[in-house]
């Protein structure tokens, strides 16, 4: 008896885990390879690095996808985050109205009208060659 009641915890552990580790990420498993295997040209998509795009072309590995008007990539399937519920025409990512609404310019990556990055500039001292580095 005494080694029943040894093992009951154990086991419960074991129980547990399974119940809220193992089933759920076996459950996820089979979702992403459903959505992998239902990849078809015209499918609106997000890939798990952000990017959104249609599938264009469909291989056994990998996928073309449309980012912009004449713009694809060549992807990995398994690059596919989710499939969008409607498809978003790739020419309204980019519309200007979007990009002219207040703080679009931060997350376009600062960048001015010449399209150059706005790094900010190196503050140096007088007669130094050298960029500070650090917080000071």
């Amino acid at each position: 008896m005494d080694a029943l009641g040894a093992l009951l915890p154990i086991l419960l552990i074991g129980a547990v885990f399974y119940l809220l580790i193992m089933r759920p990420a076996r459950t996820r498993q089979k979702a992403q390879a459903n959505l992998l295997t239902a990849l078809e040209p015209g499918t609106s998509i997000m890939t798990t690095a952000g990017v959104f795009g249609t599938v264009t072309a469909v291989t056994d590995d990998n996928i073309m996808v449309e980012v912009a008007p004449g713009v694809e990539l060549r992807m990995v399937k398994a690059s596919v985050g989710r499939v969008l519920d409607e498809a978003v025409p790739s020419e309204s990512l980019f519309s200007e109205s979007l990009m002219n609404e207040p703080g679009m310019d931060e997350l376009a990556g600062g960048q001015d009208q010449s399209g150059a990055a706005d790094m900010g500039s190196a503050s140096r001292d007088e007669g130094d060659d050298e960029p500070r580095r650090g917080l000071a």
